[in-house]
C-alpha cells in the first residue's frame, strides 16, 4: 500500500509539473502561439513543424490533437493541414521523456530556488518574471515527481509476483502493447505512461525488450483523447481524430513487425548501460522515423480516415450554425482559445452588419422579406451574444498574459456593442413595418438623406469590424473620424427636417419615422466608435 501511495503521489505532481510548466511557457508564447498555427498552409511538411514545435510548448500532444479536432471542427483548418500537425504533435510529445530520462535532480533543485525567487519578486507590471518563474517551477515539481516515482517502485524488485508479470509482459509483445494503451488511456497522458516506464526501467526492473511494446501502445492510447474530444462534432473533425489512430497504428505494425530489431540495436549502441535513455531514445526515434516514412503517405491517411467516415448521401455543411468557432477544447489553451473568440466575434459583427444592411433597404424598399431577414438575423446576433459572453467568463477564468486579460475584459464591452448594433437594425425594421402598415411614405428628400447618412454609419462599422480584426490603431482613428463627420451630417438633417415641417413639406408620421431612423443610424456610429476606441486602447 505504501509503494501505490507513494507512485500515486509522485504521478500527481509529475503531472502538476507538466501542467505549471506548460501554462508558464503558454503565456510567455501568448499570441504567438496562435500565429505558429496561422503559418500553415496545404505543405505538410510545415504542419509537422508547427506540431512538434507547439506540442513541445504546451508539453502535450493529446491538447494538440484535441486542438487540430477543434479546428478541423471550425474550418479554420483542412484534413490535409491537420494530418502534418498530428505528425508532429508525436514528435513533440517526445520532450518530456527525453527531460526526464536524465539524472539533472541538482539543476532540478536550483531551477525550483530560481523560479520561487522570481515569482515573489514578480508583480504585473513584469508579468515575463512571473511566466519565467512558472516554467523553473513546472520544471523542478516534474522532476521531484519523478523522483518520487523512482523511489516508489524500487522496493518491488523484492517482489518475485511483480517480477513474474514483468516477465510476462515481455515474452507476450501483445499482451505489453494492451498494458501501454490501457495506461495510457486511463491517465489521459502518454507522457505520465512514458514517465512510469522511465522509472520502472531506471530501476532495473524494465528491460528493452519488454518496454517497446508498451511504448508502441502509449502511443495508440494517446489517441483515446482526441477521439474523445470529436464526439460531437462534425465528420471533419472525427476525421481528424482518426487520421490520429490510424498513423499511429500503422507505425506501431510498422515497428513491430520489422523495425524492432533495428530500433533496439541503435538505441543500445548509443547508451549500453543506461535503460532509461533507451526508453527515451526509443520512443523519440520510434516518432521520428514513423514521420519520415509515412510522410510520403499523408493524403493515402487522409483518404483511409474519408473511407472509415464516409460523406453521406445528400449530406451538407449547416452554415447556419450559432457559434462556429467557440470550442470547449480550446479552453485548455487559452491563447488559441481567446484567438478564437475574437474570431466569432468578429462574426457576429457581420451578422449585426448583415441585419443592418437587410433593415434599411427594408425601409427604403417597403420590403416585407427584408423586414423578416433582419428579425432573424438580430435573433441569431442575441444567441451569439449569450454563448461568447459564457465562453468569455470560461476563459477569463484561465491563466491568461496581462494583456490578454486586458483585451478579454474590453472584449466583453466590444461584444455588447455590437449587439446593440443588432438592436438598433432591428428598430429600424419595426420602423420599416410600421411604414407599410400605416402607408407612411417618406419624401424623395429624405430617402436621399438616409442614404447618404446610412452610407457614412456602414463605412464607420465595417472599418471598425476591420480594426477589431486587424488589431489597427490607423483604421480605428479614421472610425473616429466618420463618426464626428455623422455627428455633423445628423445635426443638419434634424435642423433641415424642422424647416420642412414648419413649411409643411412632410407629414408629422413621416417625420416621426425619419428622425427615429436618424437616430438609431447615429447610434450604431456611436457603438462602431466605441468599438474603434477599445482598439486603440489594447494597442496604446
Amino acid at each position: 500500500m505504501y509503494i501505490l501511495i507513494s507512485l500515486i503521489g509522485g504521478l500527481g505532481l509529475f503531472l502538476y509539473g507538466i501542467n505549471v510548466m506548460g501554462e508558464g511557457l503558454q503565456k510567455s508564447t501568448g499570441p504567438k502561439l496562435e500565429k505558429a498555427i496561422g503559418l500553415l498552409t496545404s505543405n505538410v511538411v510545415m504542419g509537422v513543424l508547427v506540431g512538434t514545435v507547439v506540442t513541445g510548448i504546451i508539453q502535450s500532444s493529446g491538447a494538440t490533437t484535441v486542438m487540430v479536432v477543434g479546428f478541423v471542427n471550425a474550418g479554420i483548418m483542412n484534413l490535409y493541414q491537420a494530418i502534418g500537425v498530428i505528425m508532429g504533435a508525436n514528435i513533440g510529445t517526445t520532450v518530456t521523456a527525453q527531460l526526464v530520462s536524465f539524472d539533472v535532480s541538482i539543476l532540478s533543485s536550483i531551477a525550483l530556488g530560481i523560479g520561487i525567487v522570481l515569482y515573489m519578486i514578480g508583480s504585473k507590471s513584469k508579468p515575463m518574471l512571473k511566466n519565467i518563474s512558472e516554467i523553473l517551477i513546472g520544471f523542478a515539481i516534474l522532476f521531484i515527481g519523478m523522483k518520487f516515482m523512482k523511489d516508489a517502485v524500487a522496493p518491488l524488485s523484492e517482489y518475485p509476483v511483480f517480477r513474474k508479470v514483468l516477465a510476462q509482459l515481455t515474452r507476450h509483445p501483445l499482451l505489453a502493447l494492451l498494458a501501454g494503451f490501457l495506461m495510457t488511456t486511463v491517465l489521459q497522458s502518454s507522457s505520465a505512461s512514458m514517465g512510469i516506464l522511465i522509472a520502472l526501467s531506471s530501476q532495473g526492473l524494465m528491460p528493452l525488450a519488454g518496454a517497446l511494446p508498451i511504448l508502441y501502445g502509449d502511443n495508440i492510447g494517446s489517441c483515446t483523447t482526441s477521439l474523445i474530444s470529436s464526439i460531437g462534432a462534425n465528420k471533419n473533425a472525427k476525421r481528424a481524430a482518426t487520421m490520429h489512430l490510424c498513423f499511429n497504428i500503422i507505425g506501431t505494425l510498422l515497428f513491430m513487425l520489422i523495425l524492432n530489431k533495428p530500433i533496439t540495436m541503435v538505441v543500445e549502441y548509443l547508451n549500453p548501460t543506461d535503460p532509461a535513455r533507451q526508453i527515451a531514445n526509443s520512443h523519440t526515434l520510434f516518432n521520428i522515423v514513423n514521420v519520415i516514412i509515412l510522410l510520403p503517405f499523408s493524403r493515402l491517411i487522409v483518404k483511409l480516415a474519408m473511407l472509415i467516415i464516409p460523406d453521406k448521401s445528400g449530406e451538407e455543411e449547416d452554415d447556419s450554425i450559432v457559434t462556429k468557432y467557440l470550442d470547449e477544447r480550446m479552453l485548455e489553451t487559452p491563447a488559441i482559445a481567446f484567438g478564437n473568440i475574437v474570431r466569432e466575434s468578429l462574426r457576429m459583427g457581420e451578422k449585426a452588419k448583415q441585419s443592418l444592411t437587410s433593415s434599411v433597404i427594408a425601409v427604403l424598399e417597403k420590403s416585407e422579406e427584408n423586414i423578416n431577414i433582419t428579425l432573424e438575423k438580430e435573433e441569431l446576433v442575441n444567441e451569439q451574444q449569450r454563448r461568447i459572453l459564457d465562453y468569455l467568463i470560461k476563459l477569463s477564468n484561465k491563466a491568461l498574459d496581462q494583456k490578454m486579460r486586458m483585451t478579454l475584459d474590453l472584449l466583453f464591452h466590444t461584444v455588447n456593442d455590437i449587439e446593440r448594433v443588432g438592436d438598433l437594425s432591428e428598430n429600424i425594421a419595426e420602423l420599416a413595418e410600421s411604414s407599410i402598415k400605416n402607408n407612411i411614405n417618406l419624401s424623395e428628400k429624405a430617402i436621399d438623406e438616409i442614404k447618404v447618412i446610412y452610407e457614412k454609419v456602414l463605412d464607420a462599422y465595417t472599418l471598425a469590424l476591420k480594426a477589431m480584426r486587424e488589431n489597427n490603431i490607423s483604421i480605428a482613428n479614421k472610425v473616429l473620424e466618420i463618426e464626428e463627420i455623422v455627428d455633423d451630417i445628423d445635426k443638419s438633417y434634424r435642423s433641415q427636417h424642422m424647416s420642412r415641417l414648419n413649411q409643411n413639406f412632410c407629414s408629422v408620421d413621416s417625420g416621426i419615422v425619419y428622425l427615429d431612423l436618424l437616430t438609431n443610424l447615429e447610434r450604431i456610429s456611436d457603438h462602431s466608435a466605441s468599438i474603434a476606441k477599445r482598439v486603440i486602447k489594447v494597442n496604446e
